[in-house]
């Protein structure tokens, strides 16, 4: 009973942040009003996050749905939580399991290593734990030894991925306080480093020169609107309207559906970044506690809409750049007649919105839309690759979408053919080759 309750605060983001937050605020000694101030507005911070994002996944389905029908295609939608809802019914208590094992793996190496980063990001954490249960379990793996291997590959992912992008997030935001917490690092690291060889990072997606007449774009909320209700209208003019009206509208005129979408669309980003503010005003202070007492200089790695407000226009042109790089993957796909990875609406968005803030941060407008548009080719050729791994497993129709999870997948599917032996020695070895660059870090500062 007890050990479902932790359970479920792991998998419940909202509540565990903002116990951290409470935590860090006490190890300062905080007065108590402000210990409970704090906890609650990162609280509702993060509810605010997620709501957004709900609203904003809500409004990208039927978009998926129209863009689908239109072309008439067919293929494999890349979805984490429709992977993850098949697999839990048979994994659910391994994955549970390698959850709550893999962030106090998390902690622990960030303790003891030059890698300070805390993974807060609890949705993806819950879906990596799922895909490491699934592919151990097939390696071999059994009852303790799943847990703690599982627990261990996690936490090291949890610690690695932010470290792969932090180069970038310090660029981004001036310092070196917060990280990013979301498992798609190879592709914001591919478009920041793509971003730095294109661009040049001294014109800036928010320096766009509008015209007198169209200033009013500047503000990114009628930007995002205007532009996604005209994509919007033009995929629902060629999926045509007794199709939207029969399955998707209720009997409302297709024009006037899809631009509702698109408003609703830009009224989730907006709600998005309210709730970052929110969270970024609380956790951050909070988090010195944590720093100070238990992790030395340990940084939060929060969800990916944490940089959206960085760079709001950059979150549009990322999101329209990877969408045209899915774009051209698939028909790429179609042409040479492989597996056929469709648009994932929803990774798009978010992975290229965060691409598009990473390209923009080293290498300014033409970093943020060809960066975006290199991660967005990313996202739509890795699944081809995991999906071997997980089509051997029985999900052959569907598989995970962001780029963390394609190579971690890809990494441990292939140790996971040579069994539990492989596995276990490519995991401590990841392990230790963290340890061994702390020391040469350290042997250097020394120096």
């Amino acid at each position: 009973m007890f050990l479902d309750f932790l359970i479920d605060i792991a998998k419940t983001p909202a509540i565990l942040v903002a116990l951290i937050a409470i935590l860090g605020l006490a190890l300062q000694k905080k007065p108590l009003s402000d210990i409970l101030k704090g906890g609650i507005k990162t609280f509702v911070g993060f509810l605010v996050v997620s709501g957004g994002a709900g609203i904003v996944q809500n409004s990208l389905q039927p978009f998926g749905q129209m863009f689908e029908y239109a072309f008439h295609l067919k293929g494999i939608v890349p979805n984490n939580e429709a992977i993850v809802a098949v697999a839990l019914t048979d994994y659910g208590t391994a994955t549970s399991l390698i959850m709550l094992l893999g962030m106090i793996f998390n902690i622990l190496i960030a303790r003891f290593t030059r890698f300070k980063y805390i993974f807060l990001t609890g949705h993806h954490t819950l879906y990596m734990a799922c895909m490491i249960a699934v592919i151990m379990s097939v390696a071999g793996f059994t009852s303790i030894g799943l847990i703690v291997m599982g627990g261990l590959a996690l936490g090291l992912i949890m610690t690695l991925s932010p470290a792969f992008v932090q180069k970038y997030m310090v660029k981004l935001t001036g310092n070196d306080k917060v990280a990013l917490g979301h498992f798609s690092s190879l592709g914001y690291w591919l478009s920041g480093f793509v971003g730095g060889l294109v661009g040049d990072k001294s014109k800036s997606t928010e320096d766009i020169n509008f015209p007198k007449g169209l200033a009013f774009l500047r503000d990114s909320t009628v930007s995002i609107a205007i532009s996604m209700s005209i994509i919007y209208m033009t995929v629902a003019l060629f999926a045509g309207g007794d199709y939207i009206k029969e399955k998707l509208s209720d009997g409302t005129n297709s024009l006037v559906y899809a631009l509702t979408l698109g408003g609703t669309f830009a009224a989730g980003v907006f709600v998005i970044l309210s709730g970052v503010r929110l969270i970024l005003a609380e956790i951050v202070p909070a988090f010195k506690g944590i720093s100070e007492k238990l992790v030395p200089n340990s940084k939060p790695a929060l969800d990916c809409p944490i940089v959206y407000p960085y760079a709001p226009n950059a979150v549009l042109i990322g999101f329209i750049s990877s969408f045209a790089g899915g774009l051209v993957s698939m028909f790429i796909l179609i042409a040479t007649g492989g597996v056929v990875i469709l648009l994932g609406v929803v990774p798009h968005f978010f992975c290229g919105a965060t691409a598009g803030v990473m390209g923009n941060a080293s290498g300014g407008i033409r970093g943020a839309v060809v960066g975006a548009f290199m991660q967005g080719v990313l996202i739509s050729f890795l699944p081809v690759f995991l999906l071997p791994v997980l089509g051997n497993l029985g999900f052959a129709g569907s598989t995970f979408s962001d780029a963390d999870f394609g190579l971690s997948g890809i990494f441990l599917g292939l140790l996971a053919k040579n069994g539990v032996v492989t596995v276990s020695i490519g995991i401590f070895a990841i392990l230790a080759l963290l340890f061994v660059l702390s020391l040469v870090k350290k042997e250097q500062k020394e120096g």
